[in-house]
C-alpha cells in the first residue's frame, strides 16, 4: 500500500481553479471553423465503408430531416471539430455522443424508474467539456428546430450548463460513496412539477414507460407461426430476418456461450432459464443506422414470458483518434464498462461478445420500461427545464469517474462557464445548419443516396 498522501478536497478544488490560468473558461467559448476545414460529408462517407451498404441510404434519409437529426448522426464530425479546441485536460468517462435524446428513463433492477444517460456507443475517457459542448450544441439546435428564437435557445443552454455546474459543486462536497449512490429518480422529478397540467402529461409519460416491457414488445414484434412457435415479424426495411451462411443452431450456441461468459453468475443462471426462439436485424436510431444491430427473442416459462435482447455492433469510439485508444480491446466491453461507470444502475443483461463474423457486439434488453423525451413537442420553457435536468444528470455521470472537486473548482460559482458553452452552442449551431444544408444539396445532386421517411 502506498504511503502517498491523498490530496484533500480543498487541494483538488484549488488545482481545478488554477487551471483557469492555463485554460481560461472564456477560451472554451465560440466556434470558428478553420479556413480549410475538412469536408464533413467525407467524414460520414468514411464511416459508410464499414456499415451495411443497403442501410446507409436510410441513415442519410434520417439525417436529412433537420439540423438536429444531422447533429445526432454526425458525432464523428463534431469530435473532429472540437478536438483541436482548448481543453482543461480534466478527464472523465464521457458519453461521447451526449445530445438531448441520449438521455431517458429506464427501470433499475429494483424496478424503479430513473433518469440517466442512456447511449454509450461512443463512450471513452476524454475531457469533460467535450460532453458538455455536444449537449449544449444539441440544445441550441433543437430549440431552433422547434422554431424558437436564438434568445430562447440560449436560455435553454444556460439552464443546462448552470445545472451541470451547480450539481457538480454539490457532488464535490459528498463522499465518494454518496456520489456513487446518487441517482435521479423519476418520482423525484414528478414531485418538482408544480403545474397540474404538466404533471398530468408527465404522469402519462411515466405510465407509458412502465408498460414498455417485453410483453409490449412481443405485441409489436412477435407473431405466432403455423408451427405454434413465437417468431419475430418481418417489417422491411427496418426489421427483417437475415440468412446466415453458418448453421443457425451452431451460431446461436457459440454466441450465447460467449455472451453468457460476460455475465455475473447469478445473471447467467437467469439467462439459462430462457430458450432461444428467433433473431432478426432491426434498424435503430440515426447515428447507428448501418451498423449491424439485431434483436433476439427468447422464451422462458411459456409464451407469456418473453425476453427481447438487442445486440448492437460496437466499433472504436469517434473520440479515440483524439482522446486515445480504449483500454479495452473489445469494443463491446468498452461500451458495457463505460455504461456501468456512468449510469447509477444498469441493465441486468448487459454484456458483450464477438460474433462468428468477428465483429464486436454488446447486449442489453430491447425494452425495459425505457422512454425518451419528445423534444420536438416541447415549449421553450419546457425545453429549458428538460435541458437543466440533462445537465445535472450529466454532472452526476461525470462525477462517478472523474474528479468532481477539480471540475467544480475550475467551473467556479459564476456564470463564465455557462456563457462560454452558450457561445459555443450558438456558433456550432450555425456550423451544423451549414453541414445539414451541404448534405441536402448532395442528396439533391444525387451524389448521396437517401431513403426518406423510413
Amino acid at each position: 500500500m502506498s504511503d502517498a498522501r491523498h490530496p484533500t478536497p480543498a487541494e483538488r478544488r484549488a488545482a481545478g481553479r488554477a487551471l483557469r490560468k492555463v485554460t481560461p473558461r472564456s477560451s472554451l467559448a465560440g466556434f470558428q471553423p478553420p479556413a480549410r476545414r475538412f469536408d464533413p460529408l467525407k467524414v460520414l462517407a468514411a464511416q459508410d465503408r464499414v456499415r451495411i451498404a443497403e442501410l446507409v441510404p436510410i441513415r442519410y434519409g434520417r439525417m436529412s430531416v433537420s439540423p438536429f437529426t444531422f447533429l445526432r448522426g454526425s458525432a464523428a464530425v463534431m469530435a473532429r471539430d472540437i478536438a483541436g479546441q482548448p481543453t482543461t485536460g480534466i478527464r472523465v468517462q464521457c458519453c461521447g455522443d451526449c445530445h438531448l435524446l441520449n438521455f431517458g428513463a429506464y427501470a433499475t433492477p429494483e424496478r424503479n424508474l430513473v433518469f440517466d444517460v442512456n447511449d454509450f456507443d461512443e463512450t471513452l475517457e476524454a475531457p469533460f467539456e467535450w460532453d458538455t459542448k455536444r449537449l449544449a450544441a444539441s440544445i441550441h439546435v433543437a430549440a431552433l428546430d422547434n422554431g424558437f428564437s436564438a434568445a430562447d435557445a440560449r436560455t435553454a443552454v444556460l439552464a443546462s450548463m448552470r445545472s451541470y455546474r451547480e450539481r457538480m459543486d454539490a457532488l464535490s462536497r459528498l463522499t465518494d460513496l454518496e456520489v456513487w449512490y446518487s441517482r435521479v429518480d423519476v418520482s423525484t422529478i414528478e414531485a418538482l412539477i408544480a403545474d397540474p397540467k404538466r404533471r398530468k402529461v408527465f404522469e402519462a409519460g411515466v405510465s407509458k414507460a412502465e408498460k414498455r416491457g417485453n410483453l409490449q414488445a412481443l405485441g409489436k414484434l412477435g407473431i405466432v407461426s403455423k408451427g405454434g412457435h413465437l417468431r419475430i415479424k418481418d417489417q422491411p426495411p427496418l426489421v427483417r430476418h437475415v440468412a446466415l451462411e453458418q448453421d443457425v443452431e451452431q451460431v446461436v450456441a457459440t454466441v450465447s456461450a460467449r455472451y453468457r461468459a460476460t455475465l455475473s453468475d447469478d445473471r447467467a443462471r437467469l439467462f439459462d432459464r430462457y430458450t432461444f426462439a428467433d433473431t432478426a436485424r432491426k434498424v435503430v436510431g440515426v447515428g447507428s443506422v448501418g451498423m449491424d444491430a439485431r434483436i433476439a427473442l427468447l422464451v422462458g416459462r411459456d409464451d407469456a414470458d418473453p425476453l427481447f435482447l438487442q445486440m448492437k455492433e460496437a466499433r472504436a469510439s469517434v473520440l479515440a483518434p483524439y482522446a486515445g485508444a480504449s483500454p479495452y480491446r473489445h469494443h463491446g466491453q468498452r461500451v458495457v464498462e463505460g455504461q456501468r461507470l456512468m449510469q447509477a444502475a444498469s441493465d441486468i443483461f448487459l454484456g458483450w461478445y464477438s460474433g462468428v463474423n468477428r465483429r464486436h457486439y454488446y447486449v442489453r434488453q430491447l425494452r425495459d420500461m425505457k422512454a425518451s423525451a419528445d423534444v420536438a413537442s416541447m415549449t421553450s420553457e419546457v425545453l429549458s427545464g428538460y435541458a437543466a435536468l440533462c445537465g445535472g444528470t450529466l454532472a452526476r455521470a461525470h462525477a462517478r469517474s472523474g474528479d468532481a472537486c477539480a471540475i467544480a473548482g475550475y467551473l467556479g460559482t459564476g456564470t463564465q462557464f455557462d456563457d462560454a458553452m452558450a457561445d459555443f452552442a450558438r456558433d456550432y449551431a450555425v456550423q451544423t445548419t451549414a453541414d445539414h444544408a451541404a448534405l441536402d444539396q448532395a442528396i439533391e445532386d444525387q451524389r448521396i443516396t437517401a431513403v426518406l421517411g423510413v
